[in-house]
């Protein structure tokens, strides 16, 4: 019987290239912005369909994506971010913008988690299996000592450039209003060349420095106002 055959010690599989680029990136910076979004592939559960599938950085080349790290399945916060999420897929969709929450479960937990957690039915979201932690590691947010991962949330523009994130502790759970802001934000200020202050949302004054500049410089508060800007 084969369980009764032999066990053979397992070599130590060497760091692919990749692994080691993003070690010596981490060593240089603690951020991923405006660094290129780490590589990966992985195993996932896809909610929507109820099938198991494989995810990669090549499947959102050219779009906007969030990377949502959340420590593990069947806890008490996590829920919530990914129920918050989901609540506002349809809004994603509509800018464009994919989502790929990851923790470190396999993707059998996955679907047990999404099959039983009343806040989580009709999920449409992918969650990305990371047993090894490879993947939490690359993005800087594995917590080693606990084998599970920060509450980290990264938006990476269509050239695969990481142009904002957001690391929490375990503890408190993160605001998808505000970030729907920030993408519709970032979106604008990609497209127009403007930048936008403080707050800002659809329809507020943006700071037009790519044609203004040598004006605006040091003199912001003759445009915007501080009651503008908290409005």
């Amino acid at each position: 019987m084969a369980c009764d055959s032999s066990v053979e010690a397992i070599e130590p599989q060497e760091e692919s290239k990749t692994e080691k680029e993003n070690k010596r990136e981490k060593k240089m910076s603690s951020s991923l912005v405006l660094q290129k979004m780490p590589e990966f592939k992985m195993d996932a559960y896809d909610a929507k369909s109820g099938h198991y599938v494989t995810v990669s950085s090549e499947d959102y080349k050219g779009k906007w994506l969030v990377v949502c790290f959340y420590p593990a399945d069947f806890t008490f916060v996590c829920p919530t971010e990914i129920a918050a999420m989901n609540a506002k897929y349809d809004e994603f969709q509509e800018l464009g913008v994919e989502i790929l929450a990851v923790s470190t479960d396999t993707k059998f937990s996955h679907k047990r988690f999404v099959e039983t957690e009343p806040l989580l039915k009709d999920l449409k979201l992918t969650i990305g299996a990371d047993p090894t932690g490879t993947v939490s590691r690359a993005f800087g947010v594995m917590i080693e000592n606990e084998g599970i991962a920060l509450r980290g949330r990264f938006l990476i523009n269509p050239d695969g450039v990481c142009v904002a994130q957001e690391v929490q502790a375990p503890s408190v759970g993160r605001n998808v209003n505000e970030f729907l802001r920030q993408v519709r934000a970032w979106q604008h200020a990609t497209k127009t060349g403007e930048v936008c202050p403080a707050n800002w949302r659809p329809g507020k004054k943006t700071l037009p420095v790519n044609t203004d500049i040598e004006q605006m410089t040091g003199r912001v508060g003759d445009y915007i106002t501080i009651e503008e800007i908290m409005s």
